[in-house]
């Protein structure tokens, strides 16, 4: 077995086919890196003329120390449970990554750990590849153990819903009841959702912004979105959704219902009152009063959309999300709603046509992507899981992320340079 580097054509072809392929394992994710700083190799390990193992490895050189890093975004391309295959690999990376003056190998598979539920419960006789961590332990990897969220590049706990072989039907059953209802509101509501065009990138933005000034998280330049779209929506990776209501229809949707629950209303008090219709009193009131409600309730609704269209006019923006389509996966990556219409849901709306498209395209799942891993009620985003896990769906745990070691000192000088570069660095943003 020997590595070699390979075509940009090569690798798409390998990597194409391969089961753990991901997004991040991309010739058009590299472009896109390359704008950033970062080298692009394109790596097979070849065995009697055919590709078995690679990897798509981006190198940068390090501030202070100008040694490179290696990183193989979400790991490598290769059966991890293959100890003889994985060491044949990593042997030659490490000559590799020696000649082109790396210290050392990120990586953070795309590798399921222990397979878990909806309840992030730990599912007996269920996935287990814990001999993944072993192999890689074994020949050398420092893995950074079971953390959570915040501490790792990408996130390694996300929330996902399996949509392979089934109908929508199927997938909206195992949504809760809550779930169901709201989206049947946002559809009475006339909340639809529709992809953007690349002139329409700041109204994603500003979406954006309003989401992270209320959460409290510094968002990226309208740039950043900018260069995600010229290097991966013409291959058909990324794709925005937003949400819009239309108040029109809404009103229209509204005085319906309002007509429908006049008329029950009207009909059964003549029938009950001429004898024509014979009911339980006390049934008879019950079914008025609902009546009686919804009508008084549909009465404030349209006062409540005539006030919107004075503010908002026929139309208004909501809120919207960008999602990454590759591979096995429909994945939702940045996301958010504006402020002031919040009230709304939308995004309840633009993840089900995520979830509606995965199901369509025929695609395995639905990827809600990052959750923390931490299921306790008083986690600060306990919030963000109930809200993914009200779809359906289950819990994955990655199996972590590691550092393949080639030189310990200059390691050790990283560690070092690194550590004391982001403490200046928060220190600079506090001022």
């Amino acid at each position: 077995m020997k590595l070699k580097i390979i075509t940009e054509n090569e690798f798409k072809k390998f990597a194409d086919k391969n089961p753990e392929i991901t997004f991040y394992q991309t010739i058009s994710w590299a472009n896109l890196k390359k704008k950033n700083g970062w080298e692009a190799h394109y790596l097979g390990l070849e065995k009697n003329k055919k590709i078995i193992a690679g990897s798509l490895i981006l190198s940068k050189t390090l501030p202070i120390i100008k040694k490179k890093m290696f990183y193989a975004p979400r790991g490598f391309l290769i059966d991890y449970k293959d100890k003889n295959t994985l060491k044949e690999f990593t042997n030659e990376l490490k000559n590799y990554a020696k000649k082109e003056n790396a210290i050392f190998i990120k990586i953070d598979p795309y590798v399921e750990y222990k397979e878990r539920d909806n309840d992030g419960n730990i599912v007996e006789n269920g996935i287990d590849n814990s001999i993944c961590i072993e192999n890689l332990k074994d020949l050398g990897y420092k893995h950074f153990g079971f953390n959570l969220m915040q501490d790792t590049l990408q996130p390694r706990w996300m929330h996902v819903i399996e949509t392979e072989n089934k109908t929508l039907d199927e997938v909206m059953k195992d949504m809760e009841s809550k779930t169901r209802q709201i989206l049947r509101k946002n559809e009475r509501s006339g909340i639809h959702t529709r992809e953007i065009t690349k002139d329409e990138l700041p109204l994603f933005k500003d979406i954006m912004q309003h989401t992270s000034d209320r959460r409290e998280f510094v968002d990226r330049p309208l740039s950043y979105y900018e260069s995600m779209w010229n290097a991966l929506h013409d291959d058909g990776i990324l794709k925005i959704l937003v949400a819009e209501i239309d108040f029109n229809e809404f009103e229209d949707n509204t005085k319906l219902e309002l007509e429908e629950n006049e008329k029950e209303l009207k009909d059964r008090t003549y029938k009950y009152e001429n004898n024509i219709l014979k009911m339980n009193p006390k049934k008879y009131e019950q079914h008025n009063k609902k009546n009686e409600e919804n009508i008084e309730r549909l009465n404030n609704q349209l006062n409540k959309i005539k006030e919107y269209k004075e503010k908002y006019g026929n139309k208004k923006l909501l809120g919207g999300i960008l999602f990454l389509v590759y591979g096995n996966e429909v994945l939702s990556l940045h996301g958010g709603t504006l402020d002031d219409v919040m009230q709304f849901q939308s995004a309840y709306t633009i993840h089900f046509a995520g979830v509606k498209y995965a199901v369509e395209n025929k695609y395995k799942r639905y990827n809600f992507y990052g959750i923390t891993g931490d299921f306790r009620k008083e986690n600060p985003l306990y919030g963000l899981y109930l809200f993914k896990k009200s779809f359906g769906g289950h819990v994955v745990e990655l199996i972590g992320e590691f550092d393949y070691i080639i030189s310990p000192l200059w390691y050790k000088t990283y560690k070092i340079a690194f550590a004391t570069y982001h403490k200046l660095k928060n220190l600079k943003k506090k001022k």
